[in-house]
Formats: C-alpha cells, sequence, structure tokens
C-alpha cells in the first residue's frame, strides 16, 4: 500500500488501518485471528483500538478486544511489525475515577493496556474524547508524562470538535509539551461535518486524521435498504451501541441517497462499499480511514478501496449523496 507520514510526524502508516471493535462480541477469539490475519497478510499494518472495546459491550466486556490482540501479537510474533494503536477516556469500573482524561485515570488506563495488550508501548495513544471536567492541560501533561516515560510514541485525541482541538494544540504549544498528532473523527459520504472547521485545521496545523465509520456503520454496503429493520445481531441494534447507530444513519433521506450511489456503482461493477472508501481516502488531508469486519471476507470490498480510482461520474454521485441530505444540528460532544 502506498504509505503516508501521520501528520507532520515521521510515522508513516497505510491509507487503511484495521478497526477492531467488533472483536469479543461480534466475534469470537477465532473469528478475531482470522480477520487480523487477512488484514495483516495484505498490508494493513495499522491496527486501532481502545480500552473500552468491544462496541455494544458493558463493564464484563471493556478491554477483551485488545487481550485478543495482544494474544495475537504475542503468537504470531509480529509486535514490531505493528504499528498499534489505542485509546482511553471511557470508563473501566465503577469508580467515579474510572472514567475520564484525569492525569489518574490516565495514568492507569495506560498500564493496564499495555498489560493487556502484552506490550511495552503503545505507538499512538489516543484520547476518546474530550472530557469538560478535566483541565486541558492537566490531560495534556499526563500525556506528555507517557510520551517521556516511553510508555507511548505519539499522541492523538478522538471526537473532538474545532474549537477544543485548537485550545488543546494551544495548550500544548504554550506548556513545551507532547502535543496531540493526529485526530480520529467520524466521516464518510453521509456525514461530512469535518469539512468545514476540522479538516482546514488539521491541514493548517500538521496532524494526521484517521477517520472512521467510512462505511457509515454498514450503511454504505448497500445491505439494507428503506423499510428494512435493523438486522440483529449487527451494528444498528449491538447492545449500548445500536441506538446511537439508528440516530447516525437510520433515516428515509439517508436510505435515498445510498439507492441513488447504488445505480452509480452498480453501473460501472463497482461495488458501494470500495466506493465508499475510496472516496475517503482520496480526500485531501485524510491519512488513513478505519475499516473493520465480522468475518474476514468482509475486508474485500475494502481492501479493493486501496486501488480504486473513482472516475468523474462517479465522484459526482459520491459528492451528491451529501449534498441531497437535510442538514441536521451537529450534537456537540461525543460526534
Amino acid at each position: 500500500m502506498d504509505y503516508r507520514n501521520l501528520g507532520r510526524t515521521g510515522l508513516r502508516v497505510p491509507p487503511l488501518c484495521l478497526g477492531t471493535m467488533t472483536f469479543g462480541l461480534q466475534c469470537d477469539e477465532a473469528t478475531s485471528f482470522a480477520i487480523l490475519d487477512k488484514a495483516f497478510d495484505s498490508g494493513i499494518d495499522f491496527i486501532d483500538t481502545a480500552d473500552v472495546y468491544p462496541l455494544g459491550g458493558d463493564a464484563t466486556t471493556a478491554g477483551r478486544t485488545e487481550e485478543i490482540i495482544g494474544l495475537w501479537m504475542k503468537q504470531r510474533g509480529n509486535r514490531n511489525k505493528i504499528v498499534l494503536a489505542s485509546k482511553c477516556a471511557g470508563a473501566m469500573g465503577p469508580g467515579s475515577n474510572d472514567v475520564g482524561l484525569s492525569r489518574y485515570h490516565i495514568h492507569k488506563a495506560v498500564d493496564e493496556s499495555l498489560r493487556r495488550l502484552q506490550t511495552d508501548v503503545i505507538d499512538l495513544y489516543q484520547v476518546h474524547w474530550f472530557d469538560p471536567r478535566t483541565p486541558i492541560e492537566e490531560s495534556l501533561r499526563a500525556l506528555d508524562d507517557l510520551v517521556r516515560w516511553g510508555k507511548v510514541r505519539y499522541v492523538g485525541c478522538s471526537n473532538y470538535p474545532a474549537w477544543r482541538l485548537a485550545e488543546a494544540l494551544a495548550a500544548s504549544e504554550r506548556l513545551g509539551i507532547a502535543r496531540y498528532d493526529s485526530l480520529q473523527p467520524r466521516y464518510n459520504l453521509l456525514y461530512r461535518e469535518i469539512e468545514t472547521e476540522l479538516l482546514p485545521l488539521c491541514r493548517s496545523q500538521g496532524l494526521g486524521v484517521i477517520v472512521y465509520n467510512p462505511m457509515a456503520g454498514g450503511f454504505l454496503s448497500g445491505k439494507y435498504h428503506k423499510g428494512d429493520e435493523p438486522l440483529e445481531g449487527g451494528r444498528f441494534t449491538l447492545g449500548n451501541a445500536g441506538r446511537m447507530y439508528q440516530h447516525r444513519y437510520w433515516h428515509d433521506a439517508l436510505f435515498d441517497a445510498v439507492e441513488e450511489l447504488r445505480g452509480a456503482c452498480d453501473s460501472r461493477g463497482v461495488a458501494m462499499a470500495t466506493a465508499a472508501v475510496a472516496w475517503v481516502i482520496a480526500q485531501p488531508g485524510i491519512t488513513s480511514a478505519i475499516v473493520g469486519a465480522s468475518r474476514p471476507d468482509q475486508l474485500d470490498a475494502s481492501l479493493a478501496a486501496a486501488d480504486l480510482e473513482l472516475d468523474d461520474g462517479l465522484k459526482a454521485a459520491c459528492d451528491a449523496a451529501w449534498w441531497s441530505l437535510p442538514r441536521r444540528p451537529v450534537v456537540e460532544g461525543y460526534r
């Protein structure tokens, strides 16, 4: 794959990153290993996870995804060939200090992630979302500690609005400490809010942009149609995440936009999922797109995106999908 620098850093990553939030709930250990093997053998050596995964789980499953990845790397002996990313901020216990971005929680969370991942360093450590209860200076100093101690190599953030990201970058510069070198936002053909402020900010300040939901949680795979009920066990019904995904995508206007795009893709013999991912990784300022699966064969469409160049007509159809949608308020907080 054509590797890209993560923002202004010297770290090189492929345009596709393996997302792992299905591991440990939607996927058992054997299936998770098969997905990891296929991704790695196909050139995806960039893996993203989080301490709270798997998606849709609860306190009894939190951390299981990292445990699976750690066991896989140990059995395959390939840790030094992987760019490993994880996140913290979510609740990892019942205590009032088991959540958020305090120095207490960040220091505790990274040690527990290192143990589960069976490694001594995390290449990219990201805060999963901002914490309005903790001063940004405290969070950034705690992350700087981790870089200086050698527990993480780079730090990044996820789900930050532009003004909070700008605030964090300014604080890091003022304090002379490690700054966020990447942002992980939601971005796809049906959700392009980051283009207004976040992407220009990241391009200006040299941040890598690693986007999640490039296929809109499977909505752009083409398997859903207007009038369908969400499939049991899928992203749109999964545990405590199902309602969030339905709120994001399960709307008539989005179904109509997908049908229009389906026609443009079918006439060219291109899988809609492949076109969706290819469009994302071709956008200015995008470093990598996080692609996931609940079966190894589901990676095929995403892998094909790395080599697909959209023609002008398909580019226009992809662009039209967003501009055909009614505008909705952007919810502050987890986006």
